[in-house]
């Protein structure tokens, strides 16, 4: 453990000083409380509660943002040291490689989960703060919901880009790598499953088939977690419907989230553990 501590504590410094996590949480605070502020103004009197509608503009920005964000901070954290040679010293001393790769994503987590928590903890709180704003145990679950899968989903591509880093030999193929993977999970899996289920017009895909499609992409898992569980954001964000007919159980969710994490970062330490330096 003191390894690991010892070197996510460099990747914590090294964000530090370049001014990285400051600029990613400004640029997180800056959109979030756009997204916020222009999102609960139409609710007027109406009844919807504007955290309500914070909470489903904040997921639909973290799916195109935070992956891009956590891709681009781990593409180059084992190839871009490879090609600068502080690989091998920092190998020369009595570390595993596994540590290596576990003490890096813990260090980038904890700098990510920074500029997400103070980012959209800031745009919670304005809105909240609010004359129209009224808390409830329902809104503020969803909100802390959405917090802690926004953590998780940035975790879950920092471990993809890990892997990616840790596959290739060049930091060019890495980066064209990990955009691969955001235009892949973000946009090309649901363009794609659209596609299929237009063409196959219900004949074949029913509702546990579309389930387990859903659920295959951890960005649609991410949406199903915070956009169905309870009924106000299910209608705000057009899910009611799905949400009724798609009984997943919330720690199964859950679950699912952590296992992309786990697996890809696994994934990651094995091709480490077999690469030639």
């Amino acid at each position: 453990m003191k390894n690991i501590w010892t070197i996510a504590s460099k990747e914590i410094r090294d964000g530090s000083r370049n001014r990285w996590v400051i600029m990613v949480t400004l640029i997180m605070a800056g959109l979030a409380l756009i997204l916020a502020l222009l999102g609960s103004a139409p609710t007027g009197t109406t009844s919807i509660n504007p955290l309500a509608v914070t909470v489903v503009s904040l997921s639909s920005l973290s799916i195109f943002f935070i992956p891009l964000i956590a891709l681009l901070l781990s593409y180059d954290s084992i190839v871009g040291e490879a090609e600068r040679g502080t690989l091998l010293l920092l190998l020369a001393y009595p570390v595993s490689r596994w540590q290596v790769i576990v003490g890096k994503f813990c260090g980038h987590l904890v700098l990510l989960a920074f500029a997400i928590l103070i980012g959209y903890g800031t745009a919670g709180l304005v809105i909240s703060q609010t004359g129209d704003a009224y808390l409830t145990s329902t809104t503020l679950n969803s909100f802390a919901r959405l917090l802690g899968s926004s953590v998780l989903l940035g975790a879950i591509f920092l471990a993809l880009g890990y892997l990616v880093s840790a596959s290739v030999a060049e930091r060019g193929t890495a980066a064209a790598l990990a955009i691969g993977v955001w235009l892949l999970f973000v946009l090309i899996y649901d363009l794609g499953m659209l596609a299929v289920l237009a063409a196959d017009g219900g004949q074949t895909i029913n509702e546990q088939v579309l389930t387990w499609i859903l659920l295959a992409n951890p960005t649609d898992a991410y949406r199903m977690f915070n956009l169905t569980g309870d009924q106000q954001t299910a209608l705000l964000s057009g899910m009611a419907g799905l949400s009724a007919r798609l009984q997943v159980p919330e720690f199964a969710l859950s679950a699912l989230l952590i296992g992309w994490v786990l697996v890809p970062l696994m994934a990651a330490s094995l091709v480490f553990r077999r690469r030639q330096l």
